[in-house]
């Protein structure tokens, strides 16, 4: 017997499950769905998914922000298959995945609409869809400020080097001649 369940991998709480019990669910913002994620990206009632021949047909409500399966704006229903990746609108990711469930086990207690596990020690790489982060330019440094500010000493150097030698071979008069006492 196999389950299924959402895994959040991006959203308001990365590393939450949502079991998925039942023939009709719908997913959305409005705390009355069956897997209800609180996010301004959701519509209220964003998709619906139905459990038809022992899988699920995703579709999309006329979400404001879409819905997606591995990077592909959904124009109908999809049948969902584990590993695929289920976007709502841009930033909200959740991973469909398929739990095999021993038949002849005992459940203790029905499972919670949605508790939190640690996220996998392993992150797979994100699907080949996702826009990766422009890349940074090398910082230029605005050398201008650096080469004035160089000119300037250089020059204050140059003058007072020139002072100092009018002054050590007594040549004020020569070069200086409006001075009082030439």
């Amino acid at each position: 017997m196999a389950q299924f369940q959402f895994v959040m991998r991006q959203g308001p709480t990365p590393g939450v499950t949502f079991p998925l019990e039942g023939d009709q669910l719908t997913i959305g913002r409005d705390s009355s769905n069956g897997v209800a994620i609180n996010d301004s990206e959701v519509s209220r009632k964003h998709a619906r998914l139905g459990f038809q021949g022992g899988k699920y047909v995703l579709e999309d409500l006329g979400s404001t922000n879409g819905t997606f399966v591995n990077g592909q704006r959904l124009s109908g229903p999809v049948v969902l298959k584990p590993g695929d990746v289920v976007s709502l609108g841009e930033q909200i990711i959740l991973m469909y995945d398929a739990i095999n469930a021993d038949a002849g086990a005992t459940m203790a207690a029905p499972r919670k609409s949605a508790r939190v596990e640690p996220p996998p020690a392993y992150s797979p790489p994100p699907p080949a869809y996702a826009a990766a982060p422009p890349a940074q330019p090398a910082k230029k440094t605005n050398m201008t400020p650096i080469l004035i500010g160089g000119g300037i000493l250089l020059l204050i150097c140059a003058c007072s080097g020139f002072l100092w030698w009018v002054d050590s071979t007594y040549r004020w008069c020569v070069f200086l001649p409006f001075l009082a006492g030439c």
